[in-house]
């Protein structure tokens, strides 16, 4: 298995330069790529991820699925690995990704925990188990064939935000989908700089106008308003 690992960035030169040298670490003989793609990042992000090795691309735009879909187009695996910069995958993520692919999974994600004692994030993560749209997000990670990636047209450019929700929504509609019970670890600094409360009214706001085919900007002016966020 040949595995392009795609980062999305936007100031993110602490989380990378832990993120970075794990994946190669434990990406074995697999990982063939590192790809950072920078959404317009005014510190040191391009540095750092130079630095380790990882190959840089610019995106036109600060947009998630643009800048993954400028890494997915310029990768040579012939799978694909999408991870946030501020989550940490799991240390088998290779040999997890090829066992789902040999059960006949094309596409799939993990289970999370965040890097947080508090218990009513546990709770949170606790649900990421269960196979509904509600309990799936970007921060678990996702493996993808690059031919499945490819046959569902990539991410939709037009979403600045629910990027993930849409694609996963076109992926399930054709392909069978794997969720691997272990946890990686995603970063709880959004709640640190925000009450439990008012993440989850913002998740469940912007969500609600996901499925009323509101725009993607009006969604993501509702969730910049709701939520003071990076």
């Amino acid at each position: 298995m040949k595995l392009s690992v795609i980062i999305p960035v936007l100031n993110e030169a602490k989380n990378l330069s832990r993120l970075i040298p794990f994946i190669f670490e434990n990406g074995s003989h697999s990982v063939v790529e590192v790809i950072m793609v920078d959404g317009g990042s005014v510190d040191n992000s391009v540095e750092t991820a130079k630095k380790l090795g990882a190959k840089v691309l610019h995106s036109p735009q600060k947009c998630r699925a643009t800048q993954m879909n400028l890494g997915a187009r310029a990768s040579k695996g012939e799978v694909f690995y999408f991870v946030h910069a501020d989550t940490l995958p799991v240390a088998t993520f290779v040999s997890d990704i090829e066992a789902a692919l040999e059960e006949g999974y094309m596409a799939g994600c993990y289970r999370y925990r965040f890097d947080s004692g508090r218990k009513i994030l546990k709770i949170n993560a606790y649900f990421t188990r269960f196979d509904r749209l509600m309990c799936r997000g970007g921060d678990q990670t996702l493996f993808i064939l690059k031919e499945v990636f490819e046959d569902v047209g990539g991410y939709d450019e037009k979403y600045t935000i629910m990027e993930d929700y849409d694609f996963l929504i076109r992926l399930r509609r054709k392909y069978a989908f794997k969720i691997i019970p272990k946890n990686i670890l995603v970063s709880a600094r959004k709640y640190d700089h925000n009450s439990w409360l008012r993440v989850q009214l913002s998740n469940l706001t912007v969500f609600m106008m996901f499925y009323m085919k509101r725009s993607p900007e009006k969604m993501k002016k509702t969730y910049q308003n709701l939520l003071d966020y990076r």
